[in-house]
C-alpha cells in the first residue's frame, strides 16, 4: 500500500472540464481546493469549450500559463500527477496529506533543519538571518505572458491556509515571498491592479486575512512588443487553527471615492483621459472625491488601460477596468475606454450590491472554506455570472457544500494547517493508515 492509498480517498472526483464556463477557471480552483484538503480530482477534457470561434472546443488542453500553476502546487503538497504537460486535456492530481508528510518525515528520521533538498520543500528557497529562519520564497515562472494573477488565484487559497503545514511545525507563521513571471495586464484577466486595489483589501478588510503586499517589478504585454513582467506577493499565512468566520456582504453604504489609474501612451493621452474621466463621474455624483493612484507611460499606441476603484463609507470596493487595443486613433481609444469604463461602473453601483462582477467567482472559494454561512451581496437583479456558477460548481462536486439561489452557502470550516481528510477519520482507521505506511 502505498502512503497516498493509506490516507486519501482511493478514487479521485471527476470533473468534467466542459461543464458551464468550461475554461481555466473550474481547473484552478479545483486545484485550489484539490491541494488544500488533500482530496485528489480527475479533470477530463480540460478547458474543453476553449478554441477559435470558428472550431469551439478545438483548442482546449493545458496552456503552458495553466501548467505552471499545476506544477507549483504539485511541488507544494508532493503530488502525484498524470498528465501534468502542454496540452493535455487530462489530470489526475493527488496531493500528499500533511499526516503522509510527517510520517515520512519521522520513518526517514529526517531532521526539520535538513530538509532543503527534500521534495516537499523543493519550490520554497529558505532565507536565514544568523542562522534562523526568516522567509520563504517561491517563484513562478511562465515564458509567454499568462496572467500573473491567474497563477495567484490558483495558489493564494494555499498559500494562505496550507503554509501552516502543522500545529507543531516550527517552520509554522514563516512569512512567504512568492514571486510570478508573466503578463500584468491581459485581456479576460483581472489585471494586477484590480487585484492589489479590490481583491487584496477586500480579503484583509472584509473576511480577516493578514495584510498580502504586491510589488510590480515589470509590467507584462501580450499586446504590440511581446514583454514579460514580474511581480512578487508578500504573504502572512493564517495562524494555525484558524478559520475564516461566517460573513455577510451586505449595506454597502455610500460612495465616497474613486480610485483612477491610467495607463496610455503619452502625457497628452493620459491627461486627455484623466479629464475625461473626472468630468463623467463628477456629473454623477459632484461630491465624490476622485484620487489618481496610478499614471503611467504604457510603452506602446496598442497598449491602453483603465481601472476605476469605487470606495464606499462601510468599506467596500467595486473595480470596473477595460483594456482597449484598437481604434484608428490614440485619442479614439482613449475616448472609448473612458466611456465604456465610467458607464460599467455605473451600472455596477446602480445594481446596490458590495462586490463587482468580477468579484463573485473570486470569492466562492473562501464562502466554501468559512466556518458558517457565508453570503456576498452582489446587488439588485444581479445573477451569478457563468463564472461564478462554475465555481460554485467545482466547490459543490469536491467539498460537498451546497449553494442556494441567492449565492449563500454553509462552509465546511476549514482550519488553517489542519488535515482536512482526517477530521472524520476513527482511531482504528487512522492505526490501520499508519500501519499502511510501513508497508
Amino acid at each position: 500500500m502505498s502512503d497516498q492509498e493509506a490516507l486519501t480517498p482511493s478514487s479521485p472526483i471527476h470533473l468534467d472540464g466542459t461543464t458551464l464556463e468550461g475554461g481555466g477557471q473550474l481547473l484552478r480552483l479545483a486545484l485550489s481546493v484539490s491541494s488544500l484538503t488533500h482530496i485528489p480530482i480527475h479533470v477530463t477534457n480540460i478547458r474543453g469549450k476553449r478554441g477559435p470561434k470558428s472550431a469551439p472546443g478545438k483548442g482546449g488542453g493545458l496552456k503552458p500559463a495553466h501548467l505552471a500553476g499545476v506544477q507549483w502546487l504539485a511541488g507544494a503538497t508532493q503530488a502525484e500527477t498524470q498528465g501534468m504537460e502542454v496540452k493535455s486535456k487530462e489530470l489526475v492530481f493527488r496531493p500528499r496529506s500533511t499526516a503522509i508528510r510527517a510520517a515520512r518525515e519521522e520513518r526517514q528520521g529526517e531532521d526539520p533543519d535538513r530538509r532543503t533538498n527534500n521534495e516537499a520543500f523543493c519550490v520554497w528557497k529558505e532565507i536565514k538571518l544568523h542562522g534562523v529562519l526568516i522567509r520563504r520564497e517561491a517563484r513562478v515562472s511562465m515564458a509567454s505572458p499568462g496572467a500573473i494573477t491567474l497563477i495567484l488565484q490558483a495558489i493564494l487559497p494555499y498559500l494562505l491556509f496550507s503554509s501552516s503545514v502543522s500545529v507543531n511545525d516550527p517552520r509554522t507563521g514563516v512569512p512567504l515571498r512568492v514571486t510570478i513571471e508573466g503578463g500584468t495586464n491581459v485581456s479576460n484577466s483581472p489585471s494586477i491592479e484590480y487585484v492589489d486595489q479590490v481583491l487584496l483589501p477586500l480579503l484583509t478588510s472584509k473576511l480577516g486575512t493578514p495584510p498580502i503586499f504586491m510589488t510590480l517589478h515589470q509590467r507584462g504585454w501580450s499586446t504590440g512588443r511581446i514583454e514579460i513582467g514580474s511581480a512578487t506577493f508578500d504573504i502572512s499565512p493564517m495562524k494555525p487553527r484558524f478559520t475564516i468566520p461566517a460573513f455577510k456582504f451586505q449595506e454597502r453604504g455610500q460612495l465616497v471615492k474613486v480610485h483612477v489609474s491610467i495607463i496610455a501612451p503619452g502625457a497628452v493621452a493620459r491627461s486627455s483621459i484623466r479629464e475625461q474621466v473626472t468630468v463623467q463621474l463628477l456629473a454623477y455624483d459632484p461630491e465624490i472625491e476622485i484620487v489618481f493612484p496610478l499614471d503611467e507611460e504604457s510603452g506602446g499606441d496598442k497598449r491602453m488601460y483603465l481601472l476605476l476603484v469605487a470606495e464606499t463609507s462601510n468599506g467596500y470596493r467595486l473595480g470596473r477596468d477595460w483594456s482597449q487595443f484598437s481604434g484608428s486613433t490614440v485619442r479614439a481609444k482613449g475616448e472609448k475606454l473612458v466611456s465604456k469604463v465610467v458607464e460599467d461602473l455605473k451600472r455596477e453601483l446602480e445594481k446596490g450590491g458590495c462586490v463587482d462582477e468580477y468579484m463573485q467567482d473570486q470569492l466562492v472559494v473562501f464562502q466554501a472554506l468559512a466556518a458558517g454561512v457565508a453570503e456576498v451581496d452582489s446587488g439588485e437583479g444581479s445573477e451569478a455570472t457563468l463564472h461564478t456558477q462554475t465555481a460554485r460548481w467545482v466547490a459543490e462536486k469536491v467539498l460537498g457544500v451546497k449553494f442556494d439561489g441567492e449565492g449563500r452557502c454553509k462552509g465546511v470550516g476549514f482550519v488553517a494547517g489542519e488535515d482536512f481528510l482526517g477530521r472524520n477519520r476513527t482511531k482504528e482507521d487512522a492505526e490501520k493508515a499508519m500501519a499502511g505506511l510501513q508497508m
